[in-house]
């Protein structure tokens, strides 16, 4: 009987475990027991001091201590993630290249359907890294109190209320857009270059409100200059329990969310994917790891491979949705 195997397959199992014959099965649990053996690189797709890249700087030298060998972080910034997402999917599929995606990348099949790569078929899901929490704010000139004053205040005739975000197609510009779609109201998009400046412009009144990442947000929220309406997640957020959701507050099923994972390139033997993962939430349940993330507006939310393939398939037929009857195109 003949078996067919393509490049990634034959980098995964290795030469030698082919020539003396071993069953692939056998081969494979060879080279999880020696994982890792050498460095490992963690391919990040934006530059250094972002969230994700934040992130990945709080588990990936944890998991090299666990290791006892080198891991490092390679930013491949660039096109919403896209350039970095290129880079790891060309990678060996042997469990020394790894990715730390984004919900850009469940979000970039609908806004650019000619990609050179497939999230779900060149990448299998090792587990969820991490969620940032979105919270609703808006300027304290704004009337609204909460969720439902806000929507009834939307739909007065002749209201022109408006919202910020980061950038067209960004994670913050969506969940306003979903926020249209459940509340059915007509919120008019102003994007930004960046989380920053949106907020200036929040904190200044120009605009009315923004659907915030919470380090943009919870700082202004203390203080008093804005005023919170909900959070966007599907439950409350660790970070500000106090703050209700916008689901419980009469739109059930909204949810918005920013959000971090593991990925391999395809091909990756399942024995070292399911190291990879056991070993990635024993890092990841360590209190100084959850701590990092907590400052830094994250909170870890790891899981199991298959329980990511089901998150991931959920987020991007969302988006697509969102997308679609948004009209949202990127130039």
């Amino acid at each position: 009987m003949t078996t067919t195997m393509n490049r990634r397959q034959l980098l995964a199992l290795g030469a030698a475990p082919l020539a003396a014959g071993l069953p692939l099965l056998h081969a494979g649990a060879a080279h999880a027991a020696d994982y890792p053996s050498k460095q490992v690189k963690f391919i990040v797709p934006f530059p250094p001091g972002g969230p994700v890249d934040t992130t990945a700087r709080a588990f990936v030298p944890p998991l090299g201590q666990l290791w006892g060998q080198g891991t490092f972080i390679d930013n491949r910034a660039g096109g919403g993630g896209i350039i970095g997402a290129e880079t790891a999917a060309r990678q060996p599929a042997d469990g020394y290249s790894l990715f730390v995606g984004a919900i850009h990348h469940s979000v970039n099949p609908s806004l650019h359907p000619k990609l050179s790569y497939d999230i779900q078929k060149d990448f299998v899901p090792v587990s969820f890294a991490a969620m940032f929490p979105v919270f609703l704010v808006v300027n304290p000139s704004v009337p609204a109190k909460n969720v439902q004053e806000l929507i009834a205040l939307a739909k007065k005739p002749g209201s022109n209320l408006a919202f910020a975000s980061s950038g067209n197609g960004g994670g913050t510009h969506l969940a306003g857009e979903l926020f249209n779609m459940h509340a059915g109201t007509k919120l008019l998009h102003i994007p930004y270059k960046g989380s920053a400046p949106a907020m200036t412009d929040v904190l200044g009144g120009q605009v009315a409100m923004m659907f915030s990442d919470a380090p943009t947000a919870i700082g202004h929220i203390k203080s008093g200059k804005v005023r919170v309406l909900g959070v966007a997640s599907p439950k409350r957020s660790a970070l500000m329990p106090e703050v209700p959701t916008i689901a419980e507050q009469g739109l059930p099923g909204y949810e918005a969310y920013s959000w971090a994972a593991l990925f391999a390139p395809a091909g990756t033997p399942k024995e070292i994917v399911a190291k990879i993962n056991a070993d990635f939430n024993q890092v990841m349940r360590a209190q100084e790891v959850r701590q990092r993330l907590y400052v830094a507006g994250a909170e870890a939310d790891p899981g199991t491979p298959e329980e990511m393939a089901q998150r991931l398939q959920s987020e991007i037929d969302k988006w697509a949705r969102v997308v679609k009857a948004a009209q949202i195109r990127i130039d």
